[in-house]
């Protein structure tokens, strides 16, 4: 029995035996070819990027029925790939140039293409390298007139384990009765984990070396929670396993069951339980797991990993929906946060020394006036459809926030003048992200209808950690005492102008922290749609009066490991399953 560890990308239990798929690219011939063969060489290139778009083209109308409209957008963006103009002019260009065959040109052209996203600081780019990847090993396969060796023929018994499916693959998937997935590459923003995770297939990836450890058979334990897969467990492992496969679907049970009560404490204080989400496809899931609305919609994912920025209508479109799907409940739109971690092709930064601290979210938009004129006024159209409230992110003082508020009412009177129906007014709030906005909060309250505490950044600023630093991620610390004190700070500034705070980053999902929030006033709580009905279940646990005590205890402590104490003694047990 060995265990081996990745990242967990698609959180559930399983046992099965492992299906091995290995790699099937092709190996690339080179020669060099005469300009009299160009024509023949750009034929043949044509014909294969033809018969690869039949592929995907065959592929999305036979899955359109088992696969929701995220996991068919992932096929769609192939197809787009097989069209991409610019690209295809590059190849053309380099096979004139460099008198090579052209599944050599291809071969490397792409090669150089996966190598730069690859190494992107952006996780979400760097893994659509997987995409090209993918989408042109497809096109090298009909120039060389191979059929794929990979074989999708397992039993329901079965654990995929690969080097590294591709999300065309990944989509293959949805026919078969597969029990988990083992991936040597990727991480959890890959297509692939968005789909296992849409399939509610646990999954494990970024092993490494799963493909060269494990052999076709073997029985496996794969644990999409913690990351960890069990390759010929023992029968007394087998058996905890089995335990918690049914405590698991046990556990979820139960909290899906009380997901549609309120946040209500015992006695009697009510508070808003709202969704984060990245793409308008997650709508229907925050809505099942029991969420009163979207508390934040990241709108830059409509315009990462492409190759030109979303259209006034695209962007329309894509918030009207959300909206209509998510009525009568309200949505919360943040506007293009791109910069630091979060790199935008599209958008050029002009070369970062210090990105986390440079060019980023609010600066991009107020620095790129058409840029963010065509989002302010995709929302003030889409507004029409729902109960929508608009938040900037970054702000750092009221300048900013000034500024931004003129330019939404500049493309509000835009659209007044062209006669294009909109709303006349939207709720508008700050990010508070960086210490200089919560200390002075009080000012920035004045001009705004709500705040929403981004707690991410908040942390990372405060105590100077920068959460995606190996050697400093162990002191990012949200019960650190000038983070509380900060937080407790904003809340009061909001509450003293009339208006809601809410908290919109990861510590607002965190079980041992409601307390705390609930003792110094939080009136909103956004969080991921699995974590909603925990975050509900904790708070009907506890009572308002306790936890201002407990509030009050905890901002009077000096050191995070007592204040991680206290909150952890005196929450309600989370909901747990035995292994």
């Amino acid at each position: 029995m060995i265990q081996l560890r990745g990242i967990a990308a698609s959180p559930g239990i399983a046992l099965g035996s492992a299906q091995v798929i290995y790699d099937d690219v092709p190996q690339v011939p080179h020669y060099t070819v005469s300009a009299t063969d160009l024509a023949g060489e750009l034929d043949r290139l044509n014909i294969a990027l033809q018969r690869a778009e039949a592929d995907v083209r065959a592929l999305r109308e036979t899955s359109d029925r088992q696969l929701d409209d995220e996991e068919l957008a992932v096929l769609d963006t192939h197809l787009l790939m097989l069209t991409d103009g610019s690209f295809l002019d590059q190849v053309r260009a380099r096979l004139s140039e460099d008198l090579e065959n052209v599944e050599r040109v291809l071969s490397r052209t792409v090669g150089e293409m996966v190598y730069k996203l690859s190494r992107s600081p952006d996780e979400y780019l760097a893994e659509r390298a997987n995409d090209i990847r993918d989408v042109f090993r497809r096109v090298l396969r009909h120039l060389l007139h191979l059929e794929s060796n990979r074989r999708f023929e397992v039993s329901e018994e079965a654990v995929v384990v690969v080097h590294d499916l591709m999300p065309s693959d990944a989509v293959s998937l949805a026919k078969l009765k597969v029990r988990a997935l083992v991936m040597d590459a990727g991480g959890r923003t890959s297509h692939t984990a968005i789909i296992a995770r849409s399939l509610e297939i646990p999954a494990v990836l970024g092993v490494g070396d799963a493909v060269r450890r494990i052999r076709d058979g073997q029985r496996l334990a794969v644990d999409g929670n913690r990351g960890l897969v069990v390759v010929d467990p023992d029968e007394q492992t087998a058996g905890r396993y089995q335990h918690a496969i049914r405590a698991w679907h046990e556990r979820e049970h139960v909290l899906l069951e009380g997901a549609s009560l309120p946040a209500e404490t015992t006695d009697g204080h009510r508070v808003a339980v709202f969704g984060n989400i990245e793409v308008p496809e997650e709508v229907t899931s925050v809505m099942q797991h029991g969420a009163e609305g979207i508390g934040l919609y990241r709108s830059e994912f409509l315009f990462l990993g492409r190759d030109r920025l979303p259209s006034e209508d695209e962007q329309y479109e894509a918030y009207a929906r959300v909206l209509r799907e998510s009525a009568p409940h309200p949505v919360t739109i943040r506007t293009l946060d791109v910069g630091g971690d979060k790199i935008a092709k599209t958008i050029q930064s002009g070369g970062e020394p210090n990105p986390i601290l440079g060019w980023r979210a609010i600066r991009v938009c107020l620095s790129d006036r058409a840029l963010f004129r065509t989002q302010l006024r995709a929302l003030l159209r889409a507004g029409v459809h729902g109960t929508m409230r608009v938040m900037f992110p970054m702000i750092s003082g009221v300048e900013e926030l000034l500024t931004a508020r003129e330019a939404l009412a500049e493309a509000a009177h835009e659209l007044t003048v062209e006669g294009i129906e909109h709303v006349d007014r939207i709720p508008i709030g700050a990010m508070i992200e960086v210490p200089s906005a919560a200390l002075i909060s009080d000012t920035l309250a004045a001009h705004c209808d709500f705040f929403s505490i981004g707690t991410n950044d908040l942390i990372q600023y405060t105590i100077a950690v920068d959460r995606g630093n190996e050697k400093t991620a162990h002191l990012y610390d949200p019960f650190h005492p000038g983070v509380l004190k900060l937080i407790d700070m904003v809340v009061r500034s909001g509450h003293a102008a009339g208006i809601t705070v809410a908290m919109c980053g990861e510590m607002a999902a965190d079980p041992y922290a409601a307390g705390f929030l609930l003792g110094v006033g939080l009136d909103e709580f956004s969080i991921g749609a699995a974590a909603v009905p925990e975050v509900k279940r904790i708070i009907r646990a506890l009572d308002l009066a306790s936890a201002k005590t407990l509030a009050k205890q905890a901002l009077s402590l000096s050191h995070s490991a007592e204040i991680t104490q206290l909150l952890h003694e005196q929450a309600p047990e989370p909901a747990t399953f035995a292994y």
